[in-house]
């Protein structure tokens, strides 16, 4: 029988964390514990997409070295090649960047590639030199645990605020309790991501408290872009519902 599922209309990237330095590749398979650590990302974002009503491929972003590098960037080169290798197999299909520490780092870096929508990121690398001017008119939206001893969630609370008066629609999810790896409360992140996922590629609707937060005005304050998971779960928005 012939395939009858719909082209490809949209894409996710997944790009792994790493480390400020390193020119050697990553090692292969399970020895990668920084892309295991993405698989049950890539299961929850299948299942939130798999059943909607355009087909979505979700695939990981390959680094040729371990670390960024300082001013070689490798990561975030990496990533604008992802973005153009989907361009070229499926057009100008629309993409959510998906990124964990410095993967989350290159995803904001290449959030500017005109496929990119929006960009999850988690427990992001933010130093405070980073621009971002590339990130206008996209949306973004970064998870980070209050007890990040290795990434700071004020650094991210800080650029989500200098992306919003770049003219980005940006805010920041606290999760309580958790860890840099993501450990502690996984559900909470895998859960998030997915809803956020498919709430910033239309396929559902955002929960109500974060698209509140990503249109707020450009000079809001950084408190007001910055939401409580616990919060969220308070009020029954952690997960975006389908739309009718």
């Amino acid at each position: 029988m012939a395939d009858r599922r719909p082209p490809v209309a949209a894409a996710v990237l997944l790009l792994h964390g790493g480390r400020e330095t390193g020119l050697g590749p990553p090692p292969p398979g399970p020895l990668n514990l920084p892309a295991l650590r993405m698989r049950p990302f890539a299961r929850a974002v299948i299942r939130a997409t798999r059943d909607g009503p355009v087909d979505v491929v979700v695939r990981d972003v390959r680094y040729g070295h371990l670390g960024w590098n300082g001013s070689r960037e490798d990561a975030l080169h990496d990533a604008v090649r992802a973005l153009d290798g989907v361009r070229r197999e499926f057009g100008e299909v629309p993409v959510v960047l998906v990124g964990h520490s410095m993967g989350a780092r290159a995803a904001l870096r290449a959030a500017g590639h005109p496929l990119v929508r929006g960009v999850v990121g988690l427990a992001p690398w933010c130093p405070p030199g980073d621009p971002v001017t590339q990130l206008a008119d996209r949306d973004v939206v970064l998870l980070h645990s209050t007890r990040d001893r290795v990434t700071s969630p004020q650094a991210s609370q800080s650029l989500a605020t200098r992306a919003r008066r770049a003219g980005a629609r940006s805010c920041l999810v606290t999760i309580r309790a958790s860890d840099h790896a993501m450990l502690r409360r996984a559900s909470a992140w895998h859960t998030m991501t997915a809803g956020l996922v498919r709430g910033l590629l239309g396929l559902s609707a955002l929960p109500a408290p974060v698209d509140t937060a990503l249109h707020l005005p450009l000079g809001a304050p950084a408190s007001d872009g910055t939401l409580d998971y616990d919060g969220l779960l308070g009020r029954g928005d952690a997960t975006a519902g389908r739309r009718s």
